[in-house]
């Protein structure tokens, strides 16, 4: 196709829009544009094709046999245009929600709550799917990752959804009346680690701290590792945010605890551009339970 010897779409918008409602001011309203554009735009048509298209007709407007014939053509093109957009809208809307997270935030923030969203909107069907490895969004693949970090990922769009600490954490039934002043004195304990984490040894490499043999770790889903914790099967590090009540009640002792960075916490991750609409309602349910769960 020659696009150049093609006039300029806003120009074509404009021209079917007088034609349809024979009114520059109907058209404006139409294109949410004043009279006066739709006017120049439509002039600059006939001076692009050497052609008079409309004739003013009392109050309204009428079209010429060249401004008929061009009507023709351009409208029932336009019309397919919609059919075709129309279309592709309603297969996107039924498609899945895919959304994936880590299995700490799925068990800990996400399913306890995600049943409400469900109630209000039966019509949208959910993927959720907890994996500590990051996973690339592409279109017409995942829709929303909820990623912790400092919401710095090349090419993505980040919104910062829950602040939270960094806690190495253990049960009172696994520390007893050990006295933990050091990174060092927490060398001897079993560690609990989520699948594709690494936070414990980072951690413990940021203190300077060499361990003398190899560690104890045993490598669990995320859920399995917030159980471990409770049962006093070994220490870990987790979000402050899952396991508040436990330390409320004195179950799990914080043994160190990183301050709050500003920006770093979970981030509700997308592609740029704009989200379909399951998506934006999804986006704002989740806003509307971090405004609850902050206010209660």
């Amino acid at each position: 196709m020659d696009w150049r010897s093609l006039p300029p779409l806003n120009s074509l918008r404009a021209f079917v829009a007088v034609a349809e409602t024979k009114s520059l001011s109907a058209a404006g309203r139409e294109l949410n544009v004043t009279h006066a554009a739709v006017s120049q735009q439509v002039r600059g048509l006939e001076t692009f094709l050497g052609l008079q298209l409309i004739l003013r007709e009392g109050r309204g407007i009428a079209l010429t046999p060249e401004g008929e014939q061009l009507f023709d053509g351009v409208g029932s093109g336009f019309e397919t245009i919609q059919e075709t957009v129309d279309e592709l809208l309603r297969q996107d809307v039924a498609r899945p929600l895919n959304i994936t997270m880590t299995p700490s935030f799925a068990i800990s923030w996400l399913v306890p709550r995600i049943n409400d969203f469900r109630q209000k909107n039966p019509d949208i069907e959910l993927m959720l799917n907890p994996t500590a490895e990051p996973v690339e969004l592409k279109p017409g693949g995942v829709d929303l990752a909820i990623r912790f970090g400092n919401g710095k990922w090349p090419g993505l769009e980040s919104e910062l959804f829950l602040s939270t600490s960094f806690a190495v954490v253990g049960a009172k039934c696994l520390i007893g009346d050990k006295v933990i002043e050091k990174p060092e004195d927490i060398l001897e304990f079993p560690w609990l680690q989520e699948y594709g984490t690494n936070e414990l040894a980072i951690w413990i490499e940021e203190q300077g701290v060499v361990p003398k043999g190899k560690l104890n770790i045993t490598h669990l889903p995320g859920y399995m590792v917030l159980e471990g914790l409770r049962r006093g099967e070994g220490i870990s590090a987790t979000a402050k945010i899952f396991i508040e009540s436990d330390i409320a009640t004195g179950n799990l002792e914080i043994l160190f605890e990183e301050g709050v960075f500003p920006g770093t916490g979970y981030h509700l991750v997308t592609r740029p551009g704009v989200n379909r609409p399951p998506l934006k309602k999804l986006i704002s349910w989740l806003r509307q339970m971090k405004t609850e769960c902050v206010g209660s």
